[in-house]
């Protein structure tokens, strides 16, 4: 082996344990690295954890106490509850001892009137005994001066008797009338104040405008539109006028017809927030509008017979129930008018245990002609009692509808508690518009023209001014005549008056032949 071998042998065995040492190194270098690493990573986790554990604890402690304060409101709720429950029934208990108090002392005056009645019964039977022994007197008398048969004498002191009997009963059933007339007039005021008392409503008079909102003034220029098409577009398809003056971020909207002004003023709303305004987008909105003001009258008959609790009614009656909503009368909606006669209607029939669906019934739709008076003739009573029985309603129904303004004959008390509960949502303060100085100056309006016409005797404004009533002098006035007076009376009172609704003129003649016996 030569020298240079033995060097490369060297070198390599010198190189083979460099790089051995070189690779320990480095592997104890990465070892200790990777230890390094683990216990950090250890510390980190351990510190990690101690905070995890320490907002847990901090959010247990904040659910706690969001949970103790939600435990003390519903305490508190609770508690609250129960004592306005407490109030109610303690409310109800002391009203149920007052009717116990009232029925009472009612029993009371009726044993009170019952012992009276037994103690007349007594002095009537005493009475008889009186005038069995007068009779008997009476017969021996006549027997003896006139020389009466027995069968005479009775026949004449029998129609004697007979007559002070008769007029002993006729005044004790007078008297029995009068106190039963007193006492039904004190019931039916107790009932009618019972029943305004349970059904308190607000009133709101009815406007003719409607006043919308603008984002800004600039909206006015474009509701405007290019030499004033939007707006003539507008007017055209609504029946409403518009109303653009210096009032700032506001259009106003006018018009007599209640449903135009609510088609034109969602028409304009849509408008507005859609942004296009323009004849043809105009008339898309107001087709929409329409078919949601349809809509809207709809729900509203549903809702209003939903809320008095009645049922079956047919569709197309809901309907025009819905558009009594957007009916005055004097101001007053006449769907709340409604509404509120059905409830005052049903509490009475309850008092007089009557029925109280009927009554309900009758006076939810008794002003349901308003809906279509303005398209078709004849007192709005009529033509709602025509279109009751038009959709099948009972025939109770439809005379209660047709008799509320005593147009016809009253066929149940049903009938009668319609028309008094219309008269008193009417007569509510603050119902109705119109004041008493008004509705005066009708009435005397009315006399007034009726008797300018020559051969009138006497005239009657009635019905709260509903008809009028003229009594001619017969030898001034002739049947023709009468005929034509009636016509001409109508003709000035369409010419000179203002006036709701229709008003019937009745001219009476009648020949009275008197003559006296001397």
């Amino acid at each position: 082996m030569s020298t240079e071998q033995i060097a490369i042998i060297i070198t390599g065995v010198v190189t083979v344990v460099v790089a051995g040492a070189i690779i320990l190194y480095l592997a104890n270098s990465k070892l200790k690295t990777a230890k390094d690493f683990l216990g950090k990573a250890e510390t980190d986790s351990k510190r990690l954890l101690e905070d995890a554990k320490r907002d847990a604890e901090a959010l247990q402690k904040e659910a706690a106490l969001e949970a103790k304060d939600e435990a003390f409101k519903l305490k508190s709720e609770a508690e609250k509850e129960v004592r306005e429950r407490r109030s109610e029934v303690q409310r109800l208990e002391k009203r149920t001892i007052q009717k116990e108090e009232s029925l009472d002392k009612k029993l009371d005056q009726l044993e009170k009137k019952e012992e009276n009645l037994q103690q007349k019964l007594q002095d009537l039977s005493v009475k008889e005994n009186d005038a069995e022994e007068l009779l008997s007197k009476r017969r021996e008398e006549l027997e003896r001066i006139a020389s009466l048969s027995q069968e005479d004498a009775k026949k004449v002191l029998m129609d004697e008797v007979r007559g002070e009997v008769q007029r002993d009963l006729t005044i004790m059933v007078k008297e029995m009338e009068s106190k039963a007339k007193d006492e039904a007039d004190k019931k039916a005021r107790e009932i009618v104040t019972t029943s305004i008392q349970r059904c308190a409503a607000d009133h709101v008079s009815e406007t003719t405008v409607h006043v919308v909102s603008l984002p800004n003034d600039e909206m006015k220029g474009r509701i405007i539109g290019r030499e004033g098409r939007n707006i003539r577009t507008l007017e055209t398809l609504t029946g409403v006028d518009l109303i653009i003056d210096d009032t700032p971020e506001a259009v106003i909207l006018s018009s007599f017809d209640p449903i135009r002004r609510e088609v034109a003023k969602l028409t304009l709303e849509k408008l507005i927030v859609d942004g296009r305004i323009h004849p043809a987008r105009i008339e898309e909105m107001v087709d929409k509008s329409k078919k949601d003001v349809e809509n809207q009258i709809k729900e509203e008959g549903e809702q209003a017979s939903f809320e008095i609790g009645i049922h079956g009614i047919h569709p197309e009656l809901l309907k025009l129930l819905g558009r009594l909503k957007f009916r005055t009368s004097y101001g007053q909606n006449v769907l709340k008018h409604s509404i509120e006669v059905a409830n005052l209607a049903g509490l009475m029939a309850s008092e007089l245990g009557l029925d109280v669906t009927l009554a309900k019934r009758a006076g939810l739709l008794h002003d349901i002609g308003k809906a279509v008076d303005h398209e078709v003739e004849g007192p709005h009573a009529l033509i709602g009692a025509d279109l009751a029985k038009k959709y099948h309603e009972s025939a109770l129904v439809v005379n209660a509808i047709a008799a509320h303004h005593g147009d016809v004959e009253m066929m149940s008390m049903e009938a009668v508690l319609v028309q008094a509960a219309d008269a008193i949502s009417a007569a509510r303060p603050g119902a109705r518009r119109e004041t008493l100085e008004n509705y005066i100056k009708r009435l005397q309006k009315l006399e007034e023209i009726a008797n300018s016409y020559e051969g009138v005797e006497k005239s009657y404004a009635i019905q709260a001014g509903r008809e009028i009533r003229i009594i001619v002098k017969p030898e001034v006035v002739d049947d023709a005549g009468a005929m034509l007076m009636a016509r001409s009376i109508v003709k000035r009172i369409e010419e000179e008056m203002e006036y709701p609704g229709q008003i019937k003129i009745n001219v009476i003649r009648e020949t009275r032949s008197v003559d006296y016996a001397k």
